[in-house]
C-alpha cells in the first residue's frame, strides 16, 4: 500500500483544495492530510481562519479522496507526522517548491501545481469586495 501524506490549513474550501487532495490520492492508495490548527495558521499568517479547527477537520474527512484527518500542530513536526503516519509520499503544491525536500530522506516529496486562478486568500477579497 503506497501512503500519501499531505498538509494544509483549508480554510473556504474551493476546487483548488479538492483537485490537490484528488491528484493527491492518485499517487497512492492512502491519502493522509494534516489539517493545521488555528493557532498554527495564526502563527503562520498572523490572521485567523474562518472556519474553525475542528469544522475545517470534518470538511476535509468528508471528502472521498480522504482515508484519515489529524491536526497539524506544528511545521516543525512535518518529518514527525510522515513517520507517524508511515508516509510514502508526501506532496505539497508547487508554491513551496524546495522548502519539503529535507523530508526526502524520509519519503519521496512531489510539489504539484496549483490551480491558477483561485486561492483562499483571493475569494475572501471577492467577498470583502462584494460585500
Amino acid at each position: 500500500m503506497k501512503r500519501i501524506i499531505t498538509f494544509g490549513t483549508f480554510d473556504v474550501l474551493h476546487v483548488g483544495h479538492i483537485r490537490i487532495l484528488q491528484r493527491a490520492k492518485a499517487l497512492g492508495d492512502h491519502l493522509t492530510v494534516g489539517v493545521s490548527t488555528d493557532a498554527l495558521n495564526f502563527s503562520k499568517k498572523s490572521k485567523m481562519t474562518v472556519y474553525p479547527e475542528d469544522q475545517r477537520l470534518e470538511i476535509i474527512r468528508s471528502i472521498c479522496w480522504v482515508d484519515d484527518v489529524f491536526l497539524e500542530h506544528s511545521l516543525d513536526l512535518k518529518g514527525e507526522y510522515i513517520k507517524q503516519f508511515d508516509a510514502d509520499v508526501l506532496v505539497m503544491g508547487d508554491d513551496w517548491v524546495g522548502r519539503f525536500d529535507e523530508f526526502k530522506t524520509l519519503c519521496d516529496v512531489v510539489y504539484l501545481p496549483r490551480t491558477e486562478g483561485i486561492s483562499t486568500t483571493m475569494t475572501l477579497e471577492e467577498i470583502r469586495q462584494s460585500a
